[in-house]
């Protein structure tokens, strides 16, 4: 049987730009498992992992021209939000290099034996390992940090795991690219390239999920993509954790006396953050709770000025475009449902932004108006009016998980109600913000980039420094004389690493 070609495509016109690549056999993904799986003890020095990443931000770096513009052709997001990506992606490589070389990740807590505890202590002493394989499965609407080499690989090969790639098809130039760059860094560190691997295909996703030697997973795509994935790591013999972050409806409350404080303000920042990337930031405000009353009705007349100001934009493929072509013309149907800024079509082969409207009393109960609860992907969000607090609580029940929620309130407005709006919020999300917006995430130690399912499908963040820990398992060692332990569980510590002794820090 004949290889399946694997296209780049230029979303602009919708025409084919050259063949990358072949889809990957099941073969073909077999023997790229077992060489990363047969290179795994060479990730074991610490110093050298850290060298490693910092190499690949480096090489990323130099190359920098002529991957924003591999990366700007297969998705149009344009040279500025793409130099912005490429410096957070070696960002992310060097903090992780960090990382590695602090050490605190390792966990490690040594508890000397003690004959008068009740029970008594064996002498124990813990610390995390490398799970193995890491599979990645690359982002359509972040062809850098969140792809070849974003955070999923950086973190893993910061924990130590080798990674194959799997990469999105809208971007396999982009894709090719960076891996080769990757595999050029682990050879200038003296790793064999096979640290990082990159396959093509559904097929090839598939087949790597399940391959016996892959150990975990990170995804970031959509709930349907994500769940068979997730469900396929379930099922193996041997199940595996499957850290997948699936989708995100991100909703937005303001209160009452923040759009009589600042309504134009909010509604020009809910324009600006709605429509950043042409939608396709999978933090998008994609539903929004807003007073009725005239503080209201100034938030919406700001927000229709500015989404009507906004140029229509290229979507990363034509999948998309009709997927969101076919999600707003199904929203817009719905009675009730008003749109002072219509989504759709803004040429053949652009998306016009808009914004939809409709009475928050409709969306308390199970109905046909669910639809307006699912994150629908591009430059569209659902503004509902609300009567009353009771209407707030009432819509926020129903809302699934997310990756973010934010609350918008008046200057003097902290306590009280907003507290209660903060507390009713907060389980619903992984990052609550407080009058700003949540597109734009930090890579910083105190960031979670995760929520409730559907956002992800573990408690995990894909951002920030403990992103390292989905690709780790403690391990402990009991009573285990000094000369078998590993290094960095010896009373001597020749490693320098921060730890804990019998509870106290050392």
């Amino acid at each position: 049987m004949a290889a399946t070609p694997v296209w780049s495509v230029d979303p602009r016109t919708g025409n084919p730009r050259e063949q990358v690549a072949v889809e990957a056999t099941a073969e073909e993904v077999d023997r790229a498992v077992r060489a990363a799986h047969a290179v795994r003890d060479s990730l074991a020095d610490r110093t050298t992992r850290a060298a490693f990443l910092r190499t690949a931000a480096e090489l990323l770096t130099e190359a920098g021209e002529h991957v924003i513009e591999a990366a700007d052709a297969e998705t149009a997001l344009g040279p500025a939000r793409l130099t912005g990506e490429l410096a957070r992606t070696a960002a992310q490589l060097r903090a992780f290099a960090e990382v590695v070389d602090e050490g605190a990740y390792l966990d490690i807590h040594i508890d000397h034996a003690d004959a008068t505890r009740t029970p008594p202590w064996p002498d124990l002493r813990r610390y995390k390992i490398p799970l193995g394989v890491v599979a990645v499965y690359a982002a359509s609407n972040f062809p850098l940090a969140f792809s070849v080499p974003g955070g999923d690989t950086a973190s893993a090969l910061a924990a130590g795991c080798p990674v194959v790639v799997k990469a999105h098809p809208d971007h396999p130039a982009t894709s090719e690219l960076c891996a080769s760059i990757l595999r050029r860094a682990a050879a200038r560190t003296g790793l064999p390239e096979d640290v990082v691997t990159l396959v093509h295909g559904f097929d090839a996703g598939v087949a790597l999920v399940r391959h016996p030697l892959v150990a975990a997973a990170g995804f970031t795509g959509s709930v349907r993509g994500g769940r068979a994935l997730f469900d396929a790591a379930a099922a193996r013999p041997a199940p595996i954790p499957f850290h997948g972050e699936l989708g995100s409806l991100n909703p937005v409350v303001v209160t009452e006396a923040a759009a009589a404080e600042r309504g134009e303000e909010i509604g020009s920042g809910l324009a600006g953050s709605m429509t950043m990337g042409a939608g396709q930031f999978c933090t998008k405000p994609g539903f929004v709770l807003v007073p009725e009353g005239q503080g209201g009705d100034r938030l919406l007349k700001a927000l229709t000025e500015a989404v009507s100001d906004t140029e229509a934009g290229v979507l990363l493929d034509h999948r998309m475009r009709d997927a969101f072509l076919a999600g707003v013309t199904e929203r817009t149907a719905l009675p009730g449902v008003e749109a002072p800024v219509t989504p759709g079509a803004g040429g053949e082969h652009t998306v016009a932004a808009g914004f939809l409207t409709v009475p928050a009393r409709t969306l308390t109960a199970e109905g046909p108006h669910d639809a307006l609860l699912e994150e629908c992907f591009g430059p569209v969000t659902v503004v509902a009016r609300y009567a009353s607090e009771d209407e707030i609580t009432a819509v926020l029940t129903r809302l699934p998980g997310n990756l973010t929620a934010t609350l918008h309130i008046a200057t003097e407005e902290a306590g009280g109600a907003a507290a209660d709006l903060l507390a009713a919020l907060t389980p619903l999300a992984g990052r609550v913000l407080v009058n700003g917006w949540p597109t734009g995430v930090a890579v910083a130690p105190a960031q979670h980039h995760g929520g409730p399912y559907p956002a992800t499908t573990s408690t995990s963040t894909s951002v920030g420094a403990t992103a390292i820990e989905r690709w780790l398992r403690p391990v402990s060692y009991q009573t285990t004389p000094e000369a078998l332990l590993p290094p960095e569980l010896r009373d001597a510590n020749p490693l320098g690493l921060p730890r804990r002794v019998n509870g106290t820090p050392a």
